[in-house]
């Protein structure tokens, strides 16, 4: 295993694989370099010097600029090197030819929806309109999990604090994403559960979910029945038995969509295991399959990689629009668009946005862009698409499964508990992390810097998934975690 990795022969910082001690000489290519002062891992070390405003490169790009001299063998990071990026740009589309290949198809065992739609899971979820019968949810799903039978799994309900004092486009939010997951295929059954006298009240929501099979989908408004708990444990029974008919089958990968999320980055997610889920990404698509990537934030500064991947002109001029509205929030809101990586990514090795953003985009792999989405837009087109939806974990995660994923892939370098509402799997950009939380990780990209083939690991990481669709339960999933959360945006009256 090296000490180090220099990420691309332009750089002029290595990553210290581990601890790079004060005095230490180490062969940088063509050169010998002595660090100055302690390398902590997963930190940059310069390579040669750097003058007072000189380009840092990593990943073949700019990461920033030198807010100082820096000298060969010094520590790179906040103190010494800053953000190089603007606010609104202008773009131009530079295309770039993308090989797409084809491999054998693989296959998972699935539920097939009347629908047409593939699920991985047969749960029963209690979707509420709002957050006022949050409880209630929470009960009638406790209860409930005693009384399953046939191959459902488990009565999830999913608590937020939204669907009344909203207005304008965040209450169209809301709604948005609650209809997403009440047509969710990874859900046999659905409760949806009002109050009576929301905003996002079940009349006002029936036209967003559109056409439901009312064996599939049952709806209970609190204020118009005698006991909410006993009406909702009847209509939960039935959704029970409904949903315990369907069996698992053969289904091609091909009706997969993945979700690609990252979070709690350090100075190896953009080495091991974005990388890494970039891999996978092509792996599935190259079997007619789909992925998601999202966090636009997390896209400034490494924009135009994924611009120029766009197949044509109108997705080019749609990831340009994804791009300048999400910087367009920030400063609507007086927030400093760059104000970005957060204290844990600083502390893992990260130092500016486009340091991050360059690691980031990594998880699209090398495939074409196929598809652009707006935040809760479902995904129509197969191959490589682009969300719109902010950084935040369970934001980003939720949306991703509102969009249609099956699977969230969330890459870690500082680890994280928390669920979705499909099942999320934590991938560990270091060995070290896998070690300590092996009741968050389910697999690690860490062995990519002890000298395992990133090909080898893909085509695992591809097995590993194939699985969780199949039916294996990601960590979260055996704790009994569950999450969603919704964009706020707007005004609460």
């Amino acid at each position: 295993m090296k000490d180090y990795i220099r990420i691309h022969e332009n750089d002029n910082v290595i990553v210290a694989i581990k601890e790079i001690a004060a005095g230490e000489t180490v062969n940088a290519g063509e050169v010998q370099v002595t660090a100055k002062e302690t390398i902590p891992a997963g930190h940059k070390m310069a390579v040669c010097d750097i003058a007072p405003g000189g380009e840092v490169i990593k990943y073949g790009f700019r990461i920033g600029n030198a807010k100082e001299a820096i000298a060969a063998g010094a520590w790179v990071h906040t103190h010494n090197i800053k953000t190089a990026l603007g606010d609104l740009l202008e773009y131009s589309y530079e295309p770039t030819p993308v090989q797409e290949n084809t491999t054998p198809d693989a296959t998972f065992m699935g539920y097939r929806r009347p629908d047409g739609k593939a699920g991985v899971r047969n749960e029963i979820w209690i979707i509420p309109t709002v957050g006022c019968v949050n409880n209630v949810a929470t009960a009638l799903a406790k209860a409930a999990n005693g009384r399953l039978k046939g191959s459902v799994e488990e009565v999830i309900a999913f608590p937020h604090p939204y669907g009344c004092s909203q207005m304008g486009d965040d209450q169209e939010h809301t709604r948005t994403i609650l209809a997403d997951l009440i047509n969710h295929p990874n859900a046999g059954g659905v409760l949806v559960l009002g109050l009576g006298c929301e905003n996002s009240n079940i009349e006002v929501l029936k036209p967003y979910i559109g056409e439901v099979n009312p064996d599939r989908v049952k709806f209970l408004v609190c204020q118009e029945t005698e006991d909410e708990m006993e009406t909702g444990a009847d209509l939960l029974d039935e959704l029970i038995s409904y949903a315990s008919a369907f069996e698992r089958e053969k289904i091609s990968v091909s009706e997969l969509i993945i979700g690609m999320k990252c979070g709690g980055s350090d100075g190896f997610s953009g080495i091991t295991a974005n990388p890494l889920v970039g891999k996978f990404s092509d792996l599935l698509i190259s079997k007619k399959g789909t992925t998601i990537l999202t966090e636009v934030p997390e896209m400034f500064g490494a924009e135009t990689l994924l611009m120029n991947r766009c197949e044509n002109r109108e997705l080019f001029d749609e990831t340009v629009k994804l791009i300048n509205d999400f910087k367009q929030y920030f400063k609507n809101n007086n927030q400093t668009i760059y104000e970005n990586p957060s204290p844990g990514n600083k502390k893992g090795g990260i130092s500016t946005l486009e340091d991050k953003s360059l690691g980031c985009t990594q998880k699209s792999g090398s495939a074409p862009v196929k598809g652009v989405l707006a935040y809760g837009q479902r995904v129509e087109k197969a191959g490589l698409n682009l969300l719109s939806a902010p950084g935040n974990d369970l934001v980003a995660s939720t949306a991703l499964a509102a969009s249609g994923a099956n699977i969230v892939l969330f890459t870690t370098g500082r680890g994280t508990p928390f669920a979705s509402p499909v099942p999320t799997v934590k991938i560990s950009s270091n060995s070290a992390l896998a070690g300590k939380k092996k009741n968050w990780i389910d697999f690690n990209a860490g062995v990519l810097v002890e000298d395992q083939d990133i090909e080898k690991t893909a085509q695992e990481l591809f097995d590993y998934v194939v699985a969780v669709a199949s039916g294996k339960k990601v960590c979260s999933e055996e704790a009994g975690f569950h999450d969603m959360a919704i964009f706020k945006q707007g005004v609460t009256l």
